[in-house]
């Protein structure tokens, strides 16, 4: 017994470590983006943009801020056809955030030039727990759906 008894704490040790380098990946948040698209604006001093945030991990977390080069970005939730400027939205465990057409979206104000076609805008994505991510998103044509890809 007394031979297998430093085997067994050695297995018990080497499990535990096993257990706790397992739980700290899935415990916060895992975010990444992707759908992110920008009509061609139709005024030249504003746009919308669109995107999702996955979060594959198993803590929440939340957007606080957007920013980009060519101009001002604010956040805008639309419910009941209302819209209202939000400072956060929240990117829920093994959830999503989705920014889509008549919903929930991103405002471009003041640009300092209109996006075209065919181009990209970069965006920087802030949020509370995690680093920021970096997005390219391409600018589509001005009636681009992505459920049709047109």
């Amino acid at each position: 017994m007394r031979r297998a008894a430093p085997a067994v704490t050695a297995l018990a040790a080497a499990l535990a470590l096993a257990g706790c380098g397992a739980g700290e990946g899935s415990a916060g948040p895992e975010l990444s983006v992707s759908a992110a698209y920008m009509p061609q604006p139709v005024a030249a001093d504003m746009a919308a943009g669109f995107l999702t945030v996955t979060n594959k991990g198993g803590g929440p977390d939340e957007l606080t801020s957007v920013s980009s080069d060519i101009g001002k970005v604010t956040m805008h939730s639309t419910t009941g056809g209302a819209m209202a400027e939000r400072a956060s939205f929240e990117v829920p465990a093994h959830g999503r955030l989705v920014f889509r057409s008549g919903a929930d979206h991103l405002m471009f104000e003041q640009l300092k030039e209109r996006p075209r076609q065919g181009r990209t805008v970069t965006l920087k994505l802030g949020f509370a727990k995690s680093g920021p991510l970096t997005v390219e998103m391409p600018v589509r044509s001005a009636t681009y759906n992505p459920s049709t890809g047109h």
